[in-house]
């Protein structure tokens, strides 16, 4: 990376078989020898999030979250409550079992990818999705679904499971 400095760190997955504050103790660490500015966290419960603050500023959360898995709202509600970033992994699942999407899709000459994406960022604020992108036409789609504008009668039945 050529790299004096990584601007954020995210621990990725925290190891059972290792104390939490443990991993995030050697983050800490790292950042006081200046390897690391940021310090980020993924897969993650509010408890372990709290944990971590304890120690240290944490600046984003990467947890699974899309349509069809809001395991993580409580983390998110954090998220929202300390200015955090939220990254959702996995953002665009299970995308033909639900209809409204394709039906949202084609009012608004968009793919369902592009309103998954708007959904997640109406959803919430600290909402940064990072989808995979295999070429420049498809990052293209993603970067337009920026500007897709859903109105309410939309988000919700996207938030309520349709």
């Amino acid at each position: 990376m050529r790299l004096d400095q990584i601007p954020v760190y995210q621990l990725h997955r925290p190891d059972p078989a290792v104390p939490f504050e443990d991993s995030v103790g050697a983050l800490v660490d790292l950042q006081k020898e200046g390897k690391i500015r940021h310090i980020g966290l993924s897969n993650v419960s509010v408890r372990q999030l709290r944990d971590a603050q304890r120690l240290t500023p944490v600046v984003s959360i990467q947890n699974r979250y899309n349509l069809g898995d809001r395991g993580s709202d409580a983390v998110l509600k954090v998220c929202e409550e300390d200015a955090l970033a939220f990254l959702p992994w996995a953002p665009i699942q299970d995308l033909d079992a639900r209809p409204a999407v394709r039906e949202i899709a084609d009012r608004h000459a968009a793919t369902a990818h592009q309103v998954v994406l708007a959904w997640l960022l109406a959803h919430s604020p600290q909402m940064l999705p990072i989808p995979g992108t295999g070429s420049v036409a498809h990052l293209e789609e993603n970067i337009a679904a920026a500007s897709l504008q859903l109105g309410a009668d939309e988000v919700r039945p996207l938030a309520n499971g349709a």
